[in-house]
C-alpha cells in the first residue's frame, strides 16, 4: 500500500472502567470489529488499559518500553487482526518513580513498535462551574518531544487529549510532514460538550489534515464522566464518522490524496507570513 492509496481507519471508543484484563478483552473485541469493517489502521483512546481511580494504579501497571503484558497484547493483537494500531495512551515508567508517562505507542501490523509519543501537555485545570479539578502533573510526567511516524498511510502526527488545545503543536507536526493527526482522548463530559467537536474540526481545518480522535466514554470508578463522541474528520473539517455513546468503532475511508489536493487548491499553509512572531517579507 502506498501512502496515496485510500484506506479505512477506525476510532475505537470504550469505557475503560474495568480491570486491565477486562479492558484488553474489550479492546480486542473492538479491534476485531474494526478489522471486520475493513480498517487497516485503528486508534485506541487515552488510558485504554485502565481509567484509574487513584494515581497509584498507574504506577502499579506502568511498563518499561518494549516489556510488559499490555505491550505484548498490542503486538499480538496487531498481528492477529492485521492492523496498524495507534495505542491511545498507557502508562510507561518515567524518571520519577511516583509518576508515569502517558505514552502513545504505534504498533505495525507485524507487531513491531515503530515509535512512542509521551504526552506533552498535562491536564491541570479547575472548572469552577462544575466544581471539577484535575492535576495530571501529580501522577504524570510530561513528555518533551513531538513525534511523527512514517506509515503506509502517510505521516501521522501523534497527540493525546489535552494537547488538542495547543495548535502550535499541530502546526509543528505539519512542518514535520504530518497529513494525519491522531488524538486519543478522555475528555470530560463538561469540556467535551463545550469544546470537543470545535477543537477537533479546527485542527483539521487549519492544517488541512485528517484527524482521528477516539475517546473514553461514560462514567468511571473515580466518578469522572467522559464525553465519548469519537470522530474522524476530513481535511475540510467535515465529520465523516462518529460514535456518540457506548462502546463502538467509527470507521471511515481516508483518501491521503485529499490532503495534497486541498493544500494545493487552498494554500493557507504556504500563505503564512508570521514566522516565530515576525512577518516574513519573502512570504506574499
Amino acid at each position: 500500500m502506498s501512502n496515496e492509496t485510500p484506506f479505512k481507519a477506525a476510532a475505537i471508543q470504550m469505557n475503560g472502567a474495568g480491570s486491565v484484563d477486562s479492558n484488553l478483552m474489550l479492546v480486542d473485541e473492538l479491534l476485531a470489529e474494526a478489522a471486520g469493517q475493513g480498517a487497516a489502521l485503528a486508534v485506541l483512546p487515552e488510558n485504554f488499559p485502565l481509567m484509574p481511580e487513584r494515581s497509584r494504579q498507574k504506577t502499579a501497571i506502568a511498563e518499561e518500553p518494549g516489556d510488559g503484558p499490555v505491550q505484548d497484547f498490542l503486538a499480538e493483537a496487531a498481528e492477529r487482526h492485521g492492523l496498524w494500531i495507534v495505542a491511545g495512551s498507557m502508562p510507561l515508567r518515567s524518571p520519577d518513580p511516583q509518576r508515569t508517562y502517558g505514552a502513545c505507542l504505534v504498533v505495525d501490523s507485524s507487531g513491531r513498535c515503530r515509535d512512542i509519543y509521551r504526552k506533552i501537555h498535562l491536564f491541570d485545570v479547575d472548572l469552577a462551574d462544575s466544581e471539577e479539578s484535575y492535576r495530571e502533573s501529580r501522577s504524570m510526567y510530561p513528555g518533551d518531544k513531538p513525534i511523527v511516524v512514517e506509515t503506509p498511510f502517510g505521516v501521522i502526527g501523534l497527540t493525546i487529549c489535552y494537547d488538542l488545545r495547543f495548535p502550535e503543536l499541530y502546526r509543528h507536526l505539519v512542518e514535520q510532514g504530518a497529513t494525519i493527526f491522531t488524538v486519543p482522548a478522555a475528555f470530560t463530559e463538561t469540556t467535551g460538550r463545550a469544546h470537543w467537536h470545535t477543537l477537533v474540526t479546527a485542527r483539521a481545518i487549519e492544517n488541512l489534515a485528517w484527524v482521528i480522535a477516539p475517546g473514553q466514554v461514560g462514567t468511571h470508578a473515580d466518578g469522572r464522566s467522559t464525553y465519548g463522541h469519537s470522530l474522524i474528520v476530513d481535511p475540510w473539517g467535515t465529520i465523516v464518522a462518529e460514535v456518540a455513546s457506548g462502546n463502538g468503532v467509527a470507521v471511515a475511508e481516508i483518501d491521503p490524496r485529499r490532503v495534497e489536493r486541498l493544500r494545493r487548491e487552498f494554500p493557507a499553509l504556504d500563505n503564512r507570513r508570521l514566522v516565530q512572531g515576525q512577518v516574513d517579507p519573502a512570504a506574499h
